[in-house]
């Protein structure tokens, strides 16, 4: 078993490639899926010198099959994918809550410094309606691990969040809300905002409330709706156990034991060089107890730095709530 304490004290590249061939091995050896998915293209430990050789799993997986690389008796908490009927949802199955709790406390406060300095308000009706979502679980933890008792959720009380928010700004407050993207929009078109110390975060998606926007046309009307200069957003899904952050214009940065790479469209199994667009594979390593190396349906671009941006998705794919997405 890899001690989870050497995946959050990674330093460098280098670390993070060396100990990426190691998850890939244990996970090899212990995710009966991914092994024999694995099998099926030939790819054994020996044939593994760089991470690009790594096989990626479809994400597809995790709605038809048990991904685990624990025992299912040690199987704490399964997080599972928004839906609506006909649609197939996938079931993370995690053994270690700790390790998610890491992941998510350490990866935000990488980027924003301590929570416990932040007034969380979140604006999650959508995850909020349902069991299962791996962001209620974070979002919950986070604002039990704020200092100040006006964090909480809000779900359709928007009149009560408006006033709520416009006080902690104006008392010079550190303030994040986070909320789904239809919410937000239902927030600045019933009440407007000057904010100066708030942290507006999209999580993403319409969840089928609404027709769906590109990235740039959302982000303009809730810049304006809010009075702030940029947008935030959060980059996660029910399969992984770590987020990326963006502080504006779509640019995503990842936490050091994460890193995204691009296949080729049209080659699932190519892996292409930095700038070019290309379908998104994950390496999270905080996934350890499941599988760490993910091909997602969403298509990007990894600038030279590493970070990255989302494009879009493939248009096969279903989304959250089955509808497709342009971003």
């Amino acid at each position: 078993m890899i001690n989870p304490n050497r995946i959050f004290n990674i330093k460098t590249e280098a670390e993070f490639k060396a100990l990426a061939i190691e998850v890939f091995q244990y996970q090899f050896e212990h995710n009966l899926v991914y092994r024999s998915f694995c099998d099926l293209l030939y790819k054994h430990p020996s044939d593994i010198k760089h991470i690009e050789d790594i096989p990626f799993l479809p994400i597809q997986f995790f709605k038809s099959h048990t991904i685990l690389s624990a025992s299912e008796n040690d199987v704490k908490k399964i997080f599972t994918s928004s839906g609506t009927t006909g649609c197939i949802t996938s079931k993370h199955r995690v053994s270690d809550l700790s390790i998610y709790e890491n992941s998510f406390t350490q990866g935000f406060e990488n980027d924003y410094g301590a929570i416990e300095d932040y007034v969380i308000l979140a604006l999650l009706p959508s995850y909020l309606e349902r069991d299962g979502s791996s962001l209620i679980y974070m979002v919950d933890a986070m604002i039990k691990q704020s200092k100040h008792l006006e964090s909480g959720f809000y779900l359709d009380n928007l009149s009560e969040l408006s006033t709520v928010l416009k006080q902690l700004d104006a008392q010079g407050k550190k303030v994040l809300l986070i909320g789904v993207s239809f919410a937000l929009l239902d927030l600045v078109e019933a009440y407007s905002f000057n904010l100066n110390n708030t942290i507006i975060m999209e999580t993403g998606g319409m969840k089928g409330r609404r027709k769906e926007l590109i990235r740039e046309e959302l982000h303009t009307i809730l810049k304006n709706g809010f009075g702030v200069q940029e947008i935030h957003s959060e980059y996660g899904m029910t399969e992984l156990l770590s987020q990326a952050y963006s502080k504006g214009h779509g640019i995503f940065n990842c936490p050091n034991w994460m890193q995204i790479l691009t296949r080729d469209p049209e080659d699932a199994l190519s892996i292409q060089k930095n700038g070019k667009t290309g379908g998104i594979n994950v390496i999270d390593l905080a996934n350890i107890n499941s599988c760490s190396f993910i091909a997602t349906q969403d298509l990007g671009r990894v600038s030279k730095n590493n970070s990255f941006e989302i494009i879009g998705r493939f248009d096969t794919s279903d989304i959250r709530g089955c509808n497709l997405m342009v971003l």
